[in-house]
């Protein structure tokens, strides 16, 4: 009888060190995750800050090709009526 008591209480400890164990893991388990989250998160904010700044740089360049146009088109426009004035 003493054997088998023994033997259920080893049993019992050795459960009780694996369910540890496992918490143990478990924990660590979650603690990666939560770092992997944290470093998406911030990954992300600064692909979107660099995508942000891109797209203004592009927006900004795309306004100054406009103008740059428009100035040449109204320079074309003054020397043709120009042109055609002293034809007259």
């Amino acid at each position: 009888m003493r054997i088998s008591l023994i033997a259920a209480a080893c049993a019992l400890l050795a459960i009780s060190a694996c369910s540890k164990h496992t918490e143990n893991e478990a924990a660590a388990t979650a603690d990666h995750a939560a770092n992997t989250a944290a470093s998406a998160a911030s990954d992300t904010v600064q692909n979107t800050e660099t995508a942000a700044a891109k797209t203004a740089n592009a927006a900004d360049a795309a306004v100054d090709a406009t103008a740059n146009a428009a100035g040449t088109a109204a320079r074309k426009a003054d020397a043709a009526a120009d042109a055609a004035a002293k034809t007259h």
